[in-house]
């Protein structure tokens, strides 16, 4: 099944507070009558979502996507004539009537509003034999997925084995058995909050704050007084005299703190178009590349930090625009020259990575595009994104770097990078196809492979995505397929090479990878290969809502088959490209509490998931002939691997 977040979108209720701002005199109103009644505020109007920052759906509609490009003097003119009416008038003389507006009292006036969202989530989960029942040594190819720390076991070459003789009773000499574990089973939270303080319609500041950020359960309590779970300092207590948990600490009981600030940006609307800046999401057609992340079952972000202009053409739902972004700038002097609390400096403009990037797309007005869709009309929104990234030099890869020594080093890289991505959407009546495409096409001086200034390495890779779906029964039955594409590299001997990106074999960079916050699965690629890479997969599922109600409150399940093959058959451990067959199964449950009961297409309040995957491994997770002849008559076959999952949320 595809993530929550696919399934129902996240709306909040909103929170409005009352805060005051600072204006001049000669922002007052046209003066009016005294002794007329207080002029009631105006709607307030959405705003405009002029970027296509999510995949549109038929029934996911956006409320931020029906503002125009225009700014309204006289709605601004009729509330602050409204406010003005409804101030205290502590001294008759002064101020009178709403035009008499005074900069040393507008600030107790002024009304911007904040809006609060976001979700609360619990996750528990259970991972059984995610190794596929293979013993490879750690850290070397083949090498996939760990053991638990726990658990007992022999490698083929016997490098690398493990013996925990701590479980079971001891025996007359004191010796206890050996511990056998092939489970994981674990628990997380976050708490997730999206303030929107809206000063006037054509200006907001936005942001993201993360509390207890994917916490494991139970991982900070008060027994370990520094280094985590690591113990061997003097304040340190055994873990089952803990008494309570405490808050998440760097660098004395975790290595973060309990709040994470993720995003803060501006977004100043203008008569031509909007201006946007600060670190803000960036989410692309389906996000195969680009996604923001945003669902209640997501873990990964793709956030920028960024300066963006958006315009376009309203009448014709097209728009387009482009943005400077910042995406490293090496090493900063925040923490050797600069005074603490200063303003610290990049150190180097040849270490940056410079990022620019242009698109067009058209979406449609979701008021509109629902209306064509009741008529039988036919949709089509999509989109072309551009992405120029360039570097001179690097930071040494795996080396600890300090700029205060004369020996520190840069790396050449001489990068050159261009993504193009399209984006397509067609819609009629209850039936969506949506599907994205991207290539990455450049080159690399230097890298960890190769590293003669003479040999470039050229970088071409390709992937793409498809989506399908088809609503019946009053939209409680969705019948869906997916499938998407991933090139791999012949020279890297492993379907999870890392982080690196340029991590290839002695030819090309040609290993496309897909965000990972792109879920298409539950074990296999979500969590073994950690994303889609080097591999194709085809998915039919269908959903269906046992128990659907106008207020919101459904009850439902879905069953999906995956079955995933690699690009490159040398890149698996059997030398073939069938991967596995992973069967997902959930149900799943929303109350639809509060004041979000209004749109029973929005998710809010109350909701759980249960979700059950197993994955039965083929013959690219087989052992290869030459593991087989080291084997020594071991037991050298795979098996299947399981998780059970239990998804407790709130969304506000």
């Amino acid at each position: 099944m595809a993530h929550l977040s696919r399934l129902y979108p996240i709306l909040a209720v909103t929170c409005t507070l009352t805060l005051p701002r600072l204006a001049w005199a000669d922002d007052a109103p046209p003066a009016a009558d005294p002794n007329a009644p207080p002029a009631a505020p105006a709607p307030k109007t959405p705003r405009a979502n002029l970027l296509p920052s999510e995949p549109a759906r038929v029934v996911l509609p956006t409320g931020d996507a029906t503002k125009p490009l225009t700014v309204d003097p006289a709605k601004d003119e009729q509330k602050l004539a409204g406010q003005g009416a409804e101030r205290p008038r502590l001294d008759p003389s002064v101020g009178a009537a709403p035009s008499m507006v005074y900069s040393e009292e507008w600030w107790s006036h002024t009304r911007p509003v904040l809006e609060l969202h976001g979700y609360f989530r619990t996750r528990g989960e259970l991972l059984h034999n995610f190794f596929l029942g293979r013993r490879d040594d750690p850290g070397t190819a083949p090498y996939l997925y760990p053991q638990p720390l726990d658990n007992s076991y022999s490698t083929l070459t016997n490098n690398g084995s493990r013996s925990v003789n701590l479980c079971g009773t001891a025996d007359g000499n004191g010796k206890y058995e050996q511990c056998a574990d092939k489970s994981q089973a674990s628990a997380n939270m976050r708490l997730r909050l999206n303030p929107e303080l809206h000063i006037s319609d054509n200006l907001r500041v936005m942001a993201q704050i993360d509390a207890l950020d994917n916490l494991v359960l139970g991982s900070t309590p008060d027994s370990y007084a520094t280094g985590g779970a690591l113990k061997g300092n003097a304040n340190a207590r055994d873990s089952i005299e803990s008494q309570s948990q405490g808050a998440p600490t760097a660098g004395v009981n975790g290595t973060r703190n309990s709040i994470d600030v993720k995003r803060a940006w501006a977004e100043y609307l203008t008569p031509v178009g909007q201006l946007r800046f600060g670190r803000m999401p960036f989410h692309w057609g389906l996000g195969m590349l680009y996604n923001a992340g945003d669902g209640v079952d997501q873990d990964y972000q793709t956030n920028v930090d960024r300066i963006q202009f958006v315009s376009g053409i309203r009448s014709l739902d097209l728009y387009f625009g482009g943005s400077w972004d910042f995406v490293s700038t090496g090493p900063t002097d925040a923490n050797a020259y600069s005074v603490y609390g200063g303003q610290p400096m990049n150190t180097s403009n040849r270490a940056n990575v410079g990022q620019w990037q242009l698109f067009a797309a058209r979406r449609t007005n979701p008021e509109v595009q629902r209306l064509s869709l009741s008529r039988g009309d036919i949709v089509i929104n999509g989109g072309a994104l551009g992405t120029l990234r360039t570097q001179e030099l690097d930071l040494p890869t795996g080396k600890t770097v300090d700029i205060t020594t004369a020996n520190f080093n840069y790396e050449r890289r001489g990068a050159t990078l261009v993504t193009p991505d399209l984006w397509v959407q067609f819609l009629w009546r209850k039936l969506r196809i949506e599907a994205e495409a991207a290539m990455v096409v450049g080159s690399v001086d230097q890298t960890s492979v190769s590293t003669d200034p003479k040999n470039k390495v050229d970088v071409l890779m390709a992937g793409g995505a498809l989506e399908a779906d088809f609503r019946a029964i009053d939209d409680k039955l969705r019948i869906a397929f997916g499938t998407g594409y991933s090139s791999g590299d012949p020279g890297v001997l492993t379907l999870n090479p890392g982080n690196n990106r340029l991590t290839h074999g002695q030819g090309k960079i040609s290993m496309f990878r897909f965000n990972p916050a792109y879920n298409v699965d539950l074990i296999l690629h979500r969590r073994i290969l950690q994303r889609v890479q080097g591999t194709y997969y085809f998915r039919p599922s269908v959903d269906y809502d046992f128990i659907r109600n106008p207020t919101g409150q459904k009850f439902g399940g879905s069953a999906a088959i995956i079955w995933t093959r690699a690009s490159e058959f040398v890149q698996t451990p059997g030398h073939a490209r069938d991967l596995g067959v992973e069967l997902n199964l959930s149900l799943y449950y929303q109350a639809k509490d509060g004041s979000l009961n209004d749109d029973p297409t929005k998710m809010g309040g109350f909701y759980a998931m249960l979700q059950y995957g197993v994955l039965f491994p083929l013959s690219g997770f087989d052992y290869s002939p030459q593991e087989k002849a080291q084997a020594n008559n071991q037991n050298v076959d795979t098996s299947s691997a399981q998780t059970v999952r239990l998804h407790l949320g709130v969304v506000f």
